[in-house]
């Protein structure tokens, strides 16, 4: 059963995954606005967050089913 928790577990892994499609697309363009430095630490940690918040989401939904 999905919580107010995962929720907001859920809602974290799709900003971060809608993060790193647009830090892609801003390296490849060319000139990202942010600057290579800035926008390459975006998507080095928007990686990793996408994950542990997708299963951090998982894990609440799973220990809050009955």
């Amino acid at each position: 059963m999905m919580t107010p928790k995962s929720g907001v577990f859920l809602l974290g892994s799709c900003i971060a995954a809608i993060a790193g499609v647009g830090s892609v697309f801003e390296l490849s363009s060319g000139v990202p606005e942010l600057g290579n430095l800035a926008t390459g630490i975006i998507l080095a940690a928007s990686i990793p967050l996408t994950g542990l918040c997708f299963w951090a989401a998982v894990q609440d939904a799973r220990a809050n089913m009955k």
